[in-house]
């Protein structure tokens, strides 16, 4: 009988409760979110209410429908972006100029070859190896 009770408590402390947002709050919080100030997830995670009611609260107060697809970034996220980039597209002309100046190296070692008669490639690898320069 001591079981019976105990799992009717565990049942209780299950329920969900009940909790009403008002109008002009759920309208407050659909502008934040269209103005980029704040994520459906920070405000699902804030006020602990799920995202689909946060997506329902966009789509009764503001002009997108539920058919349409709408991906809500930070702006900051946005410029995070742009900023890497940015940074990928610079090494990769980084990386651009160091071929060149390999293909170039291995260029003038051919050439200093032909011309001298002896491979310089091979004394400037032994001096480098050695530690010596």
């Amino acid at each position: 009988m001591s079981t019976k009770k105990l799992s009717i408590t565990k049942s209780q402390n299950k329920r969900r409760t009940i909790r009403h947002f008002s109008e002009a709050f759920k309208k407050e919080k659909v502008q934040l979110i269209l103005e980029k100030k704040v994520t459906v997830y920070q405000i699902s995670d804030l006020y602990k209410v799920s995202r689909t009611s946060v997506y329902n609260w966009i789509y009764k107060y503001s002009q997108l429908s539920p058919q349409t697809i709408t991906v809500v970034q930070m702006e900051s996220e946005e410029q995070k972006t742009k900023m890497l980039l940015n940074r990928v597209a610079e090494l990769e002309r980084v990386v651009g100029q160091k071929q060149l100046e390999l293909d170039l190296n291995v260029k003038v070692f051919e050439y200093a070859k032909e011309e001298l008669g002896y491979d310089i490639k091979k004394k400037y690898e032994q001096l480098s190896s050695n530690g010596s320069a």
